[in-house]
């Protein structure tokens, strides 16, 4: 932007002042103009009205002289004395005719009074006065006129002065008008257009005072102003794109993220993904492939709908797995490959395809790892997840061929051996032990029925989402349709994390506590207590029934099996006893997974 041009001398600033001084020195000039008017005329009438008194002291001397000549002699002197006051004093040296009128009448009156001094005849003297009153007349009727001409005087110029200043300050307004007021009104205008957006308003004032050199500034300024404006708003709407951009990023990759979080992926999920980064990216050739841990082919492979290109037909992935993640030049196209490999385990990779000539943008090349990374955790997820299925199924079926062997096995074989009994008895017709033997027999079958019946309701036995508190809630209604005891539940646990095992683990003990004591306690009520205490989580399962026999391993002893290898999985205390009030008691604590975890971080 060149340098504004250099204000001159005829500067607003300028201008202003001279007309102030132009004004200032007529407004002078007038004043200067009057008081020395006014000061010439200011002892006009003392003049009139001493010239007055000198005309009428000349009849007074002339009227006592006719009667007194004695005491006009004596009044000469007082009328001379007049004659030479102070007032009379310029008109001695004066040349006009006003002067000389004076002179004239003093050199009358010096006459006249010599005539008084000598004693002239009245008659003369009479004469004498008259012409010297008439001199004194003629003398103030010039000096009035003198005082008239310079009061018209003083008239003429406070007019001319009013007319020149009414001109001067007429013509100072139209410059105003037309240099200052128009065009500060036009730079006000076109601030006020800048001041709400529009820098196209221009100024086309051509002076080179202030007012010119502030509309040329407020111009350059707009240019100036526009051309930032306009590439600040394409700043604007690149940033606003790359915003828009991250924000469908990140919303891409958190559902993504959430995804792996909440379920397992299947198939379908991975080509909604390929097709999300598809419109993402803005590439149509991407192609996920996976692979089994130790596979070489892909055992499935995305690419987006419509893309117009087949999946790659290779017999060997190895290649691209184990090919770093980067772009290589192949057949003219630019290849990304982005190995999905976690836990040093490799589930596949993902594959975007272009022209030599182009290239992904770094954030492009980050979003595909990023999608990589996510991919590679959901398939570990879900790995991770069927070893655990496989584990607790192991699990699960070691409990129950336990308690298979431990309840129904013994019954079975126990029905073997009656059956050869019955075997012997009818060989040797011994009615007495086939009798027996068929009481036997059908008691046998009836427990090993009822145990059958009981191992699959605790097999069908499971903690829903609703939680271990409506699960206990449920047993206890199951028991209370079965018995007319009353069962009183209490729980304590809700500010407990328990884990889903714990909860499992928990259900089937309290269960099997509470079967037994509805099936052989005989007494009335049943209380089941859970509660923490410190760091242990204590259960107490207990009746008012008729408590244990000598010997309680033979009644029910596949139920007290079952809540011992339950415990056993808990790392917890089982106790079984009889009640000092009467009744049994199953006792049992252990601590809870998540305080192991802050011993663990303790270290106590």
């Amino acid at each position: 932007m060149p340098p504004p041009k250099r204000i001159g001398p005829t500067t607003l600033v300028s201008k202003i002042t001279l007309a102030l001084v132009a004004i200032l020195l007529l407004a002078c000039a007038t004043v200067i103009a009057s008081y020395w008017l006014s000061d010439r005329a200011v002892h006009d009438p003392h003049l009139i009205n001493h010239s007055g008194s000198l005309r009428m002291e000349t009849y007074r001397i002339g009227f006592i002289y006719q009667h007194d000549p004695d005491q006009a002699i004596s009044l000469l002197s007082e009328v001379s004395e007049k004659w030479h006051h102070p007032v009379f004093a310029s008109y001695y040296y004066r040349d006009d005719q006003t002067a000389e009128a004076f002179r004239t009448a003093h050199e009358m009156w010096q006459v006249t009074e010599n005539a008084f001094i000598n004693g002239l005849e009245p008659e003369l003297l009479d004469g004498r006065l008259q012409a010297l009153v008439g001199q004194l007349d003629r003398f103030v009727g010039m000096t009035q006129q003198d005082a008239e001409y310079k009061i018209l005087a003083l008239r003429v110029v406070l007019v001319i002065a009013l007319l020149l200043t009414i001109m001067l300050a007429a013509v100072v307004l139209f410059w105003l008008k037309s240099r200052f007021e128009a065009p500060l009104s036009s730079l006000i205008q076109q601030a006020r257009h800048i001041s709400q957006g529009d820098f196209t308003a221009r100024s086309h004032l051509q002076s080179n005072d202030e007012l010119g050199v502030l509309g040329r500034t407020l111009n350059k300024m707009s240019d100036t102003i526009t051309y930032m404006y306009g590439d600040l708003e394409d700043r604007v709407d690149k940033q606003t794109h790359e915003i828009m951009r991250s924000h469908k990023t990140l919303q891409f990759l958190y559902e993504i993220s959430r995804e792996v979080n909440e379920k397992s992926m299947g198939y379908h999920d991975y080509s909604k993904i390929v097709e999300a980064l598809r419109a993402l990216i803005k590439v149509d050739d991407i192609e996920l492939c996976l692979l089994t841990e130790a596979g070489k082919r892909p055992y499935h492979q995305f690419q987006p709908e419509d893309n117009g290109t087949t999946p790659c037909i290779t017999n060997n992935c190895e290649a691209c797995v184990m090919t770093c993640d980067g772009v290589t030049i192949e057949n003219g196209r630019a290849i990304y490959r982005y190995p999905l490999s976690r836990d040093q385990k490799q589930y596949g990779v993902l594959i975007a395809r272009l022209d030599a000539v182009q290239r992904l943008d770094s954030w492009q090349q980050q979003l595909l790892r990023s999608v990589a990374e996510q991919l590679s955790l959901a398939m570990n997820v879900k790995s991770e997840e069927e070893n655990l299925r496989r584990l607790a199924l192991m699990k699960e079926r070691t409990v129950i061929a336990r308690e298979l062997h431990d309840s129904l096995a013994q019954a079975l074989s126990y029905l073997k051996i009656q059956v050869v009994r019955l075997s012997k008895a009818t060989e040797s017709n011994n009615r007495e032990l086939l009798d027996d033997v068929t009481n036997e027999l059908k008691e046998g079958l009836d427990s090993a029925y009822r145990q059958l019946r009981e191992l699959l309701t605790t097999f069908r036995l499971k903690v829903d989402g609703k939680g271990l508190l409506h699960a206990l809630e449920t047993t206890v209604d199951q028991l209370e349709d079965r018995t007319d005891m009353q069962i009183h539940l209490v729980y304590e646990l809700e500010d407990v994390p328990l884990t889903p095992h714990e909860e499992v683990h928990l259900l089937q003990i309290i269960r099997e506590a509470s079967q037994n004591a509805v099936n052989h306690s005989q007494g009335g009520w049943l209380k089941i207590s859970l509660i923490s205490e410190a760091s242990l989580i204590q259960l107490s399962v207990e009746d008012d029934g008729v408590g244990l026999p000598d010997h309680p391993e033979k009644l029910n002893h596949y139920g007290l099996a079952i809540m011992q290898e339950r415990s056993r999985h808990l790392d917890g205390l089982l106790t079984v006893q009889s009640r000092e009030d009467g009744g049994t008691g199953v006792y049992f604590s252990f601590t809870p997974e998540y305080m192991n975890e802050q011993f663990a971080e303790t270290g106590s």
